[in-house]
């Protein structure tokens, strides 16, 4: 018999080659786990490819360690084969371990395909040697390779498939299998080669005529490290791809939950906006109307939260609002709905198995709004007013629905405050009303209902006008002439405030060109804004177009905001103001002495003028403390350089008390009435003209 040795060095390298080999395996295997679509089929077909060469190579690279006492080559079309049959052995491990499972059965019937197709790799390698005489094999040996081969595929077909996906430790445990796996390999292959016999005077066919062993290692190995060092970092690298992808797909998933969130929730609560909520009551009429039962809708405001508002600020109104929603929803079940709507406003959706018990619910919720609130050391007190909505019975749609709580709400609000009612048809007419007025204050701007009265200011010391307040009124088709009383709250509440100032903005500042061009140059036209229109981003942008559009300076007009809505966010009104005192618009602080100021903020405020709500002035002959109010208003106006209106002038101590504290102009029913443009001047020149020649 013929005695072979074996290379050490090369013996090592197939070891190595075998591990490397088994570890893309175990990476190509998630890569294949987390594919979709053509993706998967790709990476098999490359992952077959890669690892029949690297099981091959370990093969083929342990053979020309083989070393015989005669020459030896391999015949080029079996050593081919011998490749074709790793390749298609690993392409169809590779598709076994993809499945969604591996049972028993499966993984032993995989076993014997993968084990049967290693060993015929490795015996049809032999084979490319064309022995003559033929390879003889021991039983013993050969029996044990093919139990190693068989045993070895079902060790690591269950490794691949148990680690596919991508877990914490997840490639030191593959680098750790990998080893097991490549030593599995390598010894069924030095066993396959122990239970080979060559006889003595044994000839290699393949010696004259195939590949001979002359730097066709170096060759093996550089190629095979080379497919399998590329097939494992283009795994690695997909991989991270991956993972990036997966970690910019979570954020963006997380953006659009935030997004979602914050279009269907009160940013200051967290509570259900009106949308959700509406979406809400929709399902919950579904609901009913397919399981029976029936639900309550309540609508909820808070009655003195607006005292609280302007005594303390709106920061502290904001965290009292906070604690009416905590305390509110934690009263409720999981199944129930809880939102704020705007404002004070509260809608609470009730589930119920029977309509009597909307009756204690309600007396929950305004016994727990009863309770006083701590809030930023302070000790407030506040009652609610509850509209209850039944469904089914009061409304067909959610909207339908929420009107009538809203009505109910107003009934209970009529009644005291402080309390709940429930919804009859008679609140329906009240809620219509509203709601026709809604409709009518939507079609006014565009019908050209609105018009400006303007009510003049003169001088307290000369008696001579200095300018004008534009008031708005509307000619309501068939209500006639409606005062702002009637319909700003309404225009706040749904936003027509803000094209409805700006056509104000725009007919006072058209009308100031008018009296210009005129001669009155050095007069002033006072246009007042609300809170909505203060706290819109355009508002300053407004204001610029109004003024170029009309050609007027810009220190013809003033724009007068009242003292709360000033100092309700003090910073952020210090930035708008400052904005507009810069463009040369004049300011006036309304109703100064009602709210709740800081004089720190005050100082600070580059406003113009002072106007001293009518409220001081009307007491002022009777009420000391009024006097001392106005006094004192005067004194800080003119401290801080600030002009001083006085509105609400009826009687002649008034304009008298008010002349002799330094006031710099007044305005009141005493010195005229609001008129149209036409009826205005009239009254001025008819003024001035007593002014001139005397009474």
């Amino acid at each position: 018999m013929l005695t072979g040795s074996y290379s050490p060095v090369l013996v090592l390298i197939s070891l190595f080659v075998a591990i490397l080999a088994s570890y893309t395996a175990l990476d190509l295997t998630g890569r294949i786990a987390t594919s979709k679509g053509r993706a998967v089929y790709l990476w098999m077909s490359g992952g077959a490819l890669a690892m029949g060469i690297g099981v091959w190579s370990m093969h083929f690279i342990g053979m020309l360690a083989f070393r015989l006492p005669i020459n030896l080559g391999y015949d080029i079309g079996i050593t081919f084969l011998s490749l074709l049959i790793a390749v298609f052995s690993c392409g169809f491990a590779l598709w076994l371990v993809s499945q969604p499972r591996l049972p028993a059965w499966q993984l032993a019937f995989g076993a014997l395909i993968m084990g049967g197709g290693i060993s015929a790799m490795h015996y049809t390698g032999m084979a490319a040697m064309r022995m003559t005489p033929g390879i003889d094999y021991d039983p013993t040996l050969f029996g044990a390779s093919l139990l190693i081969a068989v045993g070895a595929s079902a060790a690591a077909l269950w490794i691949a498939f148990n680690l596919r996906r991508n877990t914490p430790y997840v490639r030191l445990a593959r680098g750790g299998a990998a080893i097991v796996m490549g030593v599995a390999i390598v010894g069924m292959h030095y066993t396959g080669m122990a239970a080979a016999r060559f006889a003595d005077g044994s000839f290699c066919g393949a010696a004259l005529d195939g590949l001979s062993g002359k730097g066709l290692d170096n060759l093996v190995l550089v190629t095979s490290l080379a497919v399998l060092t590329i097939a494992l970092l283009t795994s690695l690298l997909d991989a991270r791809l991956e993972a990036r992808t997966a970690v910019l797909a979570d954020s963006l998933s997380l953006a659009n939950q935030e997004l979602t969130h914050l279009a269907l929730h009160d940013t200051l609560t967290g509570l259900p906006n009106r949308g959700l909520l509406a979406d809400r009551i929709q399902q919950a009429m579904q609901v009913v109307t397919e399981q029976g039962g029936c639900f309550a809708l309540m609508f909820i405001d808070l009655d003195g939260f607006k005292p609280v508002n302007d005594a303390f600020g709106h920061h502290m109104g904001d965290q009292l609002l906070r604690e009416v929603g905590l305390r509110l929803r934690e009263d409720l079940r999981s199944q129930d709905t809880l939102a704020r709507i705007g404002g004070d406003e509260f809608v609470l959706l009730v589930q119920l198995t029977q309509a009597d018990d909307a009756m204690r619910l309600a007396e929950r919720q305004v016994g727990l709004i009863n309770q006083v609130f701590h809030v930023a050391e302070h000790e407030l007190k506040i009652s609610a007013s509850v509209g209850i909505a039944m469904f089914p019975g009061n409304g067909a749609t959610p909207q339908e629905l929420l009107m009538n709580a809203d009505a109910a709400m107003y009934h209970a609000k009529g009644m005291g405050k402080n309390g709940y009612s429930f919804f009859d048809v008679s609140m329906n007419t009240n809620a219509r009303k509203q709601l026709q007025l809604l409709q009518d204050l939507r079609n006014a701007l565009e019908q050209g209902q609105f018009q400006l009265y303007y009510q003049p200011k003169f001088d307290a010391g000369t008696g001579r006008p200095v300018g004008a307040e534009a008031l708005l009124r509307w000619e309501h088709p068939q209500q006639g002439l409606l005062m702002p009383d009637k319909f700003i709250e309404l225009a706040e509440k749904t936003g027509l405030i803000i094209p409805i100032g700006e056509w104000v903005l725009n007919e006072a500042c058209r009308q100031m060109q008018v009296w210009y061009a005129q001669g009155y140059r050095d007069w002033r036209i006072a246009v007042n804004l609300s809170a909505l229109q203060f706290c819109h981003a355009g508002l300053v942008k407004s204001v610029a177009s109004a003024l170029e559009r009309h050609q007027l300076p810009a220190n013809s007009l003033t724009l007068e905001i009242t003292e709360t809505t000033a100092m309700s966010d003090a910073d952020a009104s210090m930035t708008v103001l400052q904005k507009l005192s810069d463009m040369g618009v004049d300011l006036s602080i309304d109703d100064f002495g009602t709210g709740y100021s800081s004089l720190m903020y005050l100082k600070r405020l580059p406003a113009n003028e002072l106007k001293i709500d009518r409220g001081f002035v009307r007491d002022l002959e009777h009420d000391s403390d009024d006097a001392a109010i106005v006094s004192a208003i005067v004194a800080l106006g003119q401290a801080l350089g600030l002009r001083i209106v006085a509105e609400g002038v009826e009687t002649d101590v008034q304009q008298s008390f008010l002349t002799r504290l330094g006031c710099d102009s007044l305005q009141g029913y005493l010195l005229g009435h609001p008129m149209p443009a036409d009826g205005f001047m009239v009254d001025i020149q008819q003024a001035e003209l007593k002014r001139v020649i005397g009474p």
